[in-house]
């Protein structure tokens, strides 16, 4: 076990230095190096992540699964999202970067591929033999937790390496870049899954995103370097100039807390979680940031299919629009912190109103507006901005207003994780109504799908989200 461990353990020193005359030029191509790679490798997870998303439809016309079994894998994911995501963010930070993110998306990768075998066996028995079968329900269930929590490993890793290698004046700067990652890998895949399963079936759409996963291991794997000093090259606050090296090993010396200090320090963080835990500002927006997820991935994870089976468009053509707002999601995302700081003075509650309407309105738009291209596009152009928004203020920044700078990570974790198990709910509770409303022969089988209960919960998750923090608006931030 702990050989297991010592493999995952941060990076020891370089015992072979960098020249001085190196160091600069080696430094900015090592750090671009790490956060190209820690970009695009997350942006692969994605690809990793939504495949279910898109071979949806294939599945259901083979008689494999229905809709409600399909809804219960998706929240298998992310259930084990959810809880891996506050736990592998602490291992994390005493971890190999390189090694923990290519682990994890070694894991997803696989997982993938093994989907798309089962459903190649599943389809070899035939459909008939397959259809209902609680094996192959159980299998892909257990197969997409595993994926769910193998894909909390990206992230964080990801993050840590920008805090290993950005000084603190141009961090936040290529944050705001690396959080367009997952719209940008959530395009890809509805693009590259969405025509792969166009053209040889769903069982191909999960071997595509499995290969686009081994390409962001050799990324990771040659790109995304632990830390600078297992370079060769001083500490990052050495580089950057905001510390000499005989401050950086001072401080280095002076951080060892003494057996009284380390105690203090765990009973004051007690402290902090105990009084966050008890901020109902914080459980508002934890709610508010779960029907928002509700309404995100309602759309991520059936809108390829409500696509498909209510308008007529093909697995391309449907892909290529839900594909839209992942990618207008980046301009939510980037342009909302620096919009709300400049124009409201940081003060977020009306700009974060007004994308909650604009998301109600333009996901209406998509589910009773019509099957022409130019409603369903510009829809999902709105919806995409105003979620980008919403994940940006609801899902984080709002919280982190109402507690002091040492609580933020314990407000976060309370956001996150009612976020991901709402997601999770949401996909039950669609899958349920999908099946429920849809009209079956004599036999039995399905003939077509009434998605109206579907589109209305959906739609009232979007209208709840918006108003919850209307309740935060005279709420100052909590002395703990």
């Amino acid at each position: 076990m702990s050989r297991f461990l010592d493999f995952f353990k941060t990076s020891a020193p370089s015992a072979e230095k960098t020249a001085p005359e190196k160091i600069e030029k080696q430094y900015k191509r090592q750090r671009f190096q790490a956060f190209f790679a820690g970009t695009i490798g997350y942006s692969l997870y994605y690809v990793c992540r939504t495949s279910l998303n898109v071979v949806k439809g294939g599945i259901l016309e083979d008689g494999i699964l229905t809709a409600s079994q399909l809804g219960t894998i998706g929240s298998c994911l992310f259930f084990a999202y959810a809880v891996g995501k506050f736990v592998n963010g602490f291992l994390c930070d005493y971890s190999n970067i390189k090694k923990f993110m290519a682990t994890g998306l070694i894991i997803s990768a696989l997982a993938n591929f093994m989907m798309g075998a089962l459903g190649l066996f599943a389809g070899g028995a035939g459909t008939a033999a397959a259809a209902g079968s609680a094996a192959l329900f159980i299998s892909f269930a257990i197969i997409w937790g595993l994926n769910g929590w193998s894909q909390s490993m990206g992230a964080p890793s990801a993050i840590v390496g920008l805090s290993r290698w950005y000084p603190l004046k141009v961090r936040g700067t290529y944050y705001g870049f690396f959080s367009a990652s997952h719209n940008f890998g959530e395009w890809l895949s509805y693009l590259f899954v969405g025509l792969l399963v166009s053209m040889a079936g769903w069982k191909w759409g999960f071997f595509g995103a499995s290969l686009a996963g081994v390409l962001g291991i050799i990324l990771i794997l040659f790109w995304l370097h632990d830390n600078p000093e297992s370079k060769g090259l001083p500490p990052v606050e050495v580089l950057s100039g905001e510390k000499t090296q005989e401050q950086y090993e001072a401080d280095k010396l002076a951080a060892v807390p003494s057996d009284q200090e380390k105690a203090a320090a765990k009973n004051e963080t007690s402290r902090i979680q105990r009084a966050v835990l008890r901020n109902p500002g914080v459980w508002i927006l934890a709610l508010a940031s779960a029907f928002m997820y509700m309404s995100r991935y309602a759309i991520n994870s059936w809108g390829i299919l409500f696509l498909e089976k209510i308008k007529g468009f093909s697995t391309v053509e449907a892909s290529t629009i839900i594909s839209v707002n992942a990618i207008c999601g980046v301009v939510g995302t980037v342009f909302s912190g620096w919009f709300s700081d400049v124009v409201f003075h940081g003060d977020r509650k009306y700009p974060a109103f007004v994308a909650g309407v604009l998301e109600a309105i333009s996901l209406a738009l998509f589910l009773f507006g019509g099957n022409s291209w130019f409603i369903n596009i510009t829809a999902m152009i709105l919806f995409g901005i105003a979620i980008g928004v919403l994940i940006s203020f609801i899902g984080g920044l709002m919280a982190i207003d109402i507690v002091p700078r040492k609580a933020t990570g314990a407000a976060l974790g309370i956001v996150g994780m009612a976020s991901y198990a709402a997601a999770g709910i949401q996909d039950i509770i669609s899958g349920l109504l999908i099946d429920n409303m849809a009209a079956k022969d004599a036999a039995g089988n399905i003939v077509s799908y009434d998605f109206t209960y579907a589109s209305w919960f959906w739609l009232l998750a979007a209208v709840i989200s918006f108003m919850l923090p209307v309740l935060n608006w005279r709420r100052k931030q909590a002395d703990i």
